[in-house]
């Protein structure tokens, strides 16, 4: 089996300018290498039959990318109106500035088949495409957000994928959501 990284995962995870809430400690090519070096943990089932999530104990100083939102650190939230690539329409999203979370235990790495990534006309060459990666403490995914749950609905014309929505699963997003929030650095 091969992965590749996506463009779109590729400029995610390591941005031109660095942040701190990014992968650290390794490029994109190291980073591509090791996962098809590399056996995962554990394979998950994604949300859709073409998406699995690879469990890779974190092997960098990548940190945690959600934070739990506490009466402490309520006022550190900050939100905004923002694209992920120049297609898409800008959606509301929020995050926390000034924490400092742990450093993540596992990276759950979050693939596309090869048939999915042609669907949504960005065609690899390996077998499956890295579109994101979690930063977790435990070795289990995190509800997707709310926001992309929608736009995956809205289809591949609005940068989705075009699996219906799941109410119960988006009420569970939600509550986690509602209780979590992501940070930049």
């Amino acid at each position: 089996m091969s992965i590749v990284l996506t463009d779109f995962a590729r400029n995610r995870l390591f941005p031109r300018v660095s942040r701190r809430n990014t992968i650290q400690d390794c490029t994109p090519e190291q980073f591509e290498r090791h996962l098809n070096a590399s056996p995962p943990l554990a394979v998950l089932d994604g949300y859709a039959p073409f998406c699995k999530l690879h469990v890779h104990r974190n092997w960098t100083s990548t940190r945690c990318i959600a934070v739990p939102i506490t009466d402490a650190n309520r006022h550190l939230l900050r939100s905004g109106y923002e694209a992920r690539t120049p297609a898409e329409l800008p959606v509301l999203v929020r995050w926390f500035e000034g924490v400092e979370p742990p450093v993540a235990g596992y990276l759950v790495v979050i693939l596309y088949d090869r048939a999915q990534m042609q669907r949504e006309q960005t065609p690899i060459e390996a077998d499956w495409g890295v579109v994101g990666c979690l930063y977790t403490a435990e070795a289990k995914e995190l509800p997707m957000a709310p926001i992309t749950m929608m736009r995956n609905a809205l289809g591949v014309e609005e940068g989705g994928s075009g699996v219906p929505l799941d109410a119960d699963a988006y009420r569970r997003s939600v509550a986690f959501w509602d209780a979590h929030a992501n940070w930049r650095g």
